[in-house]
């Protein structure tokens, strides 16, 4: 009895087929594109939110951009402290 018969023809190859199915699959997968489709919703929401931006505050937030990329912003460790307060005095002490 012969365990390794290398001469038939048409023998199965595990391996090959494998490889196949993975091209095909990858074949597939180049075929399909993404999507994105945003509501009307969503599109009035931004829209609406654009509109409504005070322009103090817009300036406001391009200041503190500015100081911190310029490394000139300072925390007041106080007004944190004083803003965190009322939370921790929610848990008992242990």
């Amino acid at each position: 009895m012969k365990i390794n018969d290398t001469g038939r023809v048409g023998g199965v190859n595990p391996y090959q087929r494998s490889m196949e199915t993975q091209r095909t699959e990858a074949k597939k997968m180049e075929r399909r594109k993404d999507e994105v489709s945003i509501s009307s919703e969503a599109i009035e929401m931004l829209e609406a939110q654009e509109r409504s931006t005070d322009p103090e505050r817009a300036q406001r937030i391009q200041d503190l951009k500015q100081q911190v990329s310029s490394g000139t912003y300072h925390v007041d460790a106080g007004k944190i402290a004083e803003k965190l307060m009322p939370y921790f005095k929610k848990f008992p002490e242990n």
